[in-house]
């Protein structure tokens, strides 16, 4: 598998997404997944706010979270089932605003992916919307999947045999968080203005429709929900 970072001028606010993709890709090959940054999704559709005075972060967190709980360093969330902080409201690299997650990032990439489909007759092609989090108990910052067309998500071993024939129960590989990671490590969160990537030989099972559930879990059925009961129970 090969990833490569693809260097670009600064995007601007509600400018065409699919322009500013047909400058810096062409031709994607055949099997290949473009990654694209959330934050000029979310830039195109025009998903910033500005800062009005020190109550409007607040408001925008509670606004755009499912649940929200405030701590001494942070505030913790839940948004589209990702435990994020600040719902994944962000300052860093938008001129003085805060930048919100895009509306429907599955819906976005189909587009992007259907846009480039047509363009260049292709058959098999994915499409991932990255961004990145905090894992709990770990120090710095992982990139993770927004959304994503094209592709299946999950890898499934259940029924196959490991090293020693036993067999595999539940056993299933997050391939989407997992390529959106080895992107971000490439693209780079500063000033390397990559907001985008090829990824290619990717080990995964193209396909056309959308599951976007396949990825989710039920907090009752997180394997880490016992430590999460203890804390504090999470409603919705």
């Amino acid at each position: 598998m090969l990833i490569k970072p693809i260097k670009t001028r600064i995007f601007k606010e509600n400018e065409s997404l699919t322009v500013f993709l047909d400058k810096y890709i062409s031709k994607p090959r055949e099997g290949s997944i473009i990654v694209v940054t959330s934050k000029i999704v979310a830039l195109s559709e025009g998903r910033t706010h500005a800062k009005e005075d020190a109550g409007t972060k607040e408001k925008l967190i509670r606004q755009e979270s499912q649940y929200v709980m405030r701590t001494r360093y942070t505030w913790l969330t839940i948004k589209d089932n990702m435990l994020i902080k600040s719902t994944g409201i962000d300052e860093s690299n938008v001129n003085g605003k805060y930048i919100l997650l895009p509306k429907d990032s599955f819906k976005s990439a189909d587009l992007i992916r259907k846009h480039f489909i047509k363009k260049y007759r292709l058959k098999k092609l994915g499409v991932l919307i990255t961004d990145s989090l905090m894992y709990p108990l770990r120090n710095g910052a992982v990139g993770i999947a927004l959304g994503y067309s094209g592709f299946s998500g999950i890898r499934d071993y259940r029924g196959q045999k490991d090293l020693y024939g036993r067999e595999l129960k539940s056993a299933r590989t997050d391939a989407a968080d997992t390529l959106a990671a080895a992107s971000v490590l490439l693209m780079g969160e500063g000033n390397q203005s990559q907001p985008l990537a090829i990824i290619t030989g990717a080990p995964v099972k193209f396909q056309n429709r959308i599951n976007k559930d396949e990825l989710r879990i039920d907090i009752r059925d997180d394997v880490y929900q016992p430590i999460m009961e203890k804390i504090r129970r999470i409603k919705f």
